[in-house]
């Protein structure tokens, strides 16, 4: 087994939720434990530094005793925002993103995508379901650092535009898209719940 190169890894809990009727979805309770406990329990085993990116509920998110960063504004920029943060807190050359509203991801899965990343030439590997991209699955190389504040400084925010400036590729899970299942309304929520 290939070994993967220390990686540092950030959960994105920076959102507004707007379809969650702005409840902080990293906090909301799926099956009696926050949503950003599942994401903490599958990225912890596979980097050596774990950050929180939230732009609220700082004190909660601390409790989870991860590093908690905020974006450089209150504007609620978006992912991008929520990278460019983690990028400025990354003590190693690469960084993993996972959101905090996937709570059936896995270490075992992120290993392989770290590890996919790590044995190509890509700037940033997206992950893949097989029908489409996860944008907010990704691994970056850090030195994007400059690109990305740039990009964002121009007043862009849409993240898919920015990585096909780059050398990116699809890492394929298409035998597992259930990973990436997201719960963004309280419906979903609910629907999940239950399963």
């Amino acid at each position: 087994m290939v070994n993967i190169t220390p990686i540092t890894g950030v959960i994105l809990a920076g959102g507004l939720a707007r379809r969650m009727q702005q409840q902080d979805k990293g906090l909301v309770l799926f099956k009696q434990q926050a949503m950003i406990q599942y994401a903490i329990d599958a990225l912890s085993p596979v980097v050596e530094c774990l950050l929180i990116n939230a732009n609220r509920n700082i004190d909660d998110y601390q409790r989870f005793n991860y590093p908690v960063i905020s974006d450089d504004n209150n504007d609620f920029a978006g992912p991008l925002a929520g990278i460019y943060a983690a990028l400025c807190h990354c003590q190693h050359q690469q960084l993993i993103v996972i959101p905090c509203d996937s709570p059936f991801i896995r270490s075992d899965s992120l290993r392989h995508f770290i590890k996919q990343h790590q044995q190509s030439s890509a700037d940033i590997s997206v992950a893949s379901d097989g029908e489409r991209l996860h944008p907010v699955f990704l691994v970056l190389n850090t030195a994007l650092k400059t690109s990305l504040k740039a990009y964002l400084d121009s007043g862009e925010r849409k993240i898919d535009s920015w990585f096909q400036q780059h050398h990116y590729q699809a890492v394929d899970f298409s035998d597992s898209p259930e990973l990436f299942t997201n719960i963004n309304t309280l419906e979903q929520l609910e629907t999940l719940s239950h399963d």
